[in-house]
């Protein structure tokens, strides 16, 4: 499974389907990602009418470690939804037990409104390829759907689906769809990250020794990558270069400036032993 590489390297929160918009009475699944650490993870939410709660305590049903449904996790949790309700509306977020948040937060929004819009969840590298889908809830082969980006008709389709090839970060903003005679879908931001110039640094799978992947495929999952910003690294190293010479620069005249209060002390010193004599 493709990782973002945030969720490579830090915690994360993962949503299977990959979407924030759901209709009533359909289910989700919900992952704590932790690649590199070995915190014990939970599944918390915030809702209107149910405040903060944790996945078991009147919500969801919990699972862990390689049960989870939504991808391979090196130490999490998983929660499962199994029929969604306007009352599952909110914010959900992993927590470890020292208090510590994953990287991202999503919030999921369970639609009353006849259209949704299937839209990606966690960011986008610049350069890959998305494909959005609207869904209407009744289902008809006669529908015609549009596609909005911040409010502006940016593309239609009759299959229901919109794929930008490389994505950009001008292709970033808040997406909707909607279907002439049916209705509108609410928003959904889409998430594109900074690429350009970007190193590689390959993340194998873990085999689970069968020749299968963790997920059950008969084939070998495509590597997953961390991508780290050239410019952005370069531009700390510029902005933090000055600083450390100056602190160096600052811990030699410190230095020598002690150096030459001890010898000044120890000439003084000398002479008063002279003029006693």
């Amino acid at each position: 499974m493709q990782l973002p590489p945030f969720c490579l390297m830090l915690s994360c929160l993962q949503v299977s389907p990959d979407q924030s918009q759901f209709f009533r009475y359909t289910s989700f699944s919900l992952s704590c990602e932790d690649q590199l650490n070995g915190a014990d993870w939970m599944l918390n939410r915030n809702t209107f009418g149910g405040g903060v709660r944790d996945c078991g305590s009147g919500w969801g049903n919990t699972a862990s470690g390689v049960s989870c449904t939504v991808g391979t996790t090196a130490s999490g949790a998983c929660c499962t939804v199994g029929t969604t309700y306007p009352s599952d509306t909110g914010l959900y977020w992993c927590e470890s037990g020292d208090g510590r948040r994953s990287n991202n937060s999503i919030n999921i929004t369970i639609t009353d409104r006849p259209v949704l819009l299937k839209c990606p969840v966690l960011p986008l590298s610049e350069g890959s390829e998305v494909t959005l889908h609207c869904q209407a809830e009744s289902i008809s082969s006669d529908h015609t759907f549009d596609f909005q980006r911040d409010g502006l008709f940016i593309a239609s389709s009759r299959t229901g689906e919109m794929t930008i090839r490389r994505v950009s970060k001008s292709d970033e903003g808040l997406y909707s769809c909607s279907i002439p005679e049916v209705g509108e879908s609410v928003g959904s931001w889409l998430t594109v990250e900074e690429g350009d110039s970007l190193w590689n640094f390959p993340l194998q799978e873990e085999s689970t020794g069968n020749g299968t992947g963790r997920n059950g495929s008969s084939s070998a999952p495509p590597a997953a990558s961390y991508q780290v910003s050239v410019p952005r690294l370069m531009c700390h190293l510029v902005v933090g270069t000055p600083f450390l010479l100056s602190t160096i620069l600052l811990g030699l005249i410190y230095r020598d400036r002690n150096r030459a209060a001890r010898t000044a002390a120890q000439r003084r010193g000398s002479k008063d032993v002279v003029m006693e004599i």
